[in-house]
């Protein structure tokens, strides 16, 4: 779906901005009791940290 291997994920702090950002908006929406797109926030957090903090290799391939 999305290139999580991306050099530009390889901060840590950018990371973390980007599971953190999509969490709190999937949290904000689920407020506001839009559960739809809670879910679809939701659901993109927790993709984006199993790929960021589970299966993240660092190095450099090139």
């Amino acid at each position: 779906m999305f290139d999580l291997d991306h050099p530009f994920f390889r901060p840590l702090w950018i990371r973390i901005a980007v599971v953190a950002v999509c969490g709190g908006w999937g949290l904000f929406e689920l407020s506001n009791d839009a559960t739809g797109w809670a879910f679809v926030f939701l659901g993109l957090g927790a993709y984006a940290a199993y790929g960021f903090f589970v299966t993240f290799d660092p190095r450099d391939d090139e």
